[in-house]
């Protein structure tokens, strides 16, 4: 059911919901986008994947059609009437034409049916993210500042500067939303995963290390404070 190479394309960094009762097909799932640098949350029934759409942002939610209380496809209607627009990948054991056609009518954007090839899982994946994302190739570039999601690497000024894991998500996702501004609650909902114990000084304290390492002491940073309202990486027009 599941190979064991990765793809060499990089994807852009999301977020992920994996809704999935069955624990052998989560937990690899899981595994595989977090190798291919996601964010990946986990629900194992509908009730609790409602749970985390009302309160969390995801780029992409891959949705099994059969799990315990309310139904995927019920879960995916919910959605989508209270206006998310998030794309959903949904899985499903059944493979009949009137089985794919009631998913995509419920707003699902895509289907895979079991069994499947991780390989193949992640191709859907790439596929949906481009569509709802600007970047292009496996390379940001604002202003001076370049992120090359293949090699892990960042330069301001064709300078490398050294980021660890989370300080570059954080940065990759600035970069993907440039001018845009985001709150410290929207911050820990977009990068940070539901069950770690980060809040808003930990937003602050990121920024202000980031601000450090891509501006230096004296120098005006790319990463802009807009007063009572949050933060946006400043890109020229």
């Amino acid at each position: 059911m599941f190979t064991t190479s990765l793809n060499s394309a990089v994807d852009p960094m999301a977020k992920v919901l994996v809704v999935e009762d069955e624990h052998d097909l989560a937990g690899p799932i899981k595994d595989w986008l977090t190798r291919e640098q996601h964010l990946v949350e986990l629900a194992d029934n509908g009730n609790d994947a409602i749970d985390k759409l009302n309160v969390y942002k995801f780029d992409l939610i891959v949705l099994d059609l059969m799990i315990p209380g309310i139904s995927g496809m019920e879960v995916c209607r919910r959605f989508r009437s209270q206006g998310g627009l998030t794309p959903i990948l949904m899985l499903t054991a059944k493979s009949a034409v009137e089985d794919k056609e009631a998913g995509l009518d419920a707003g699902a954007d895509d289907y895979l049916t079991k069994p499947f090839h991780l390989k193949e899982l992640s191709a859907r994946v790439r596929a949906l993210l481009r569509r709802h994302t600007q970047s292009t190739g496996t390379e940001l570039k604002v202003a001076g500042l370049a992120l090359d999601m293949l090699s892990r690497k960042v330069t301001l000024n064709g300078e490398e500067i050294h980021l660890v894991p989370r300080e570059f998500s954080l940065l990759e996702f600035f970069m993907r939303h440039p001018n845009q501004v985001f709150s410290a609650e929207a911050l820990l909902d977009r990068v940070w995963a539901s069950d770690t114990l980060a809040s808003p000084d930990t937003i602050r304290t990121y920024i202000k290390i980031l601000r450090k390492k891509l501006g230096g002491e004296g120098k005006e940073s790319l990463i802009r404070t807009v007063h009572g309202v949050g933060y946006k990486l400043e890109s020229p027009q």
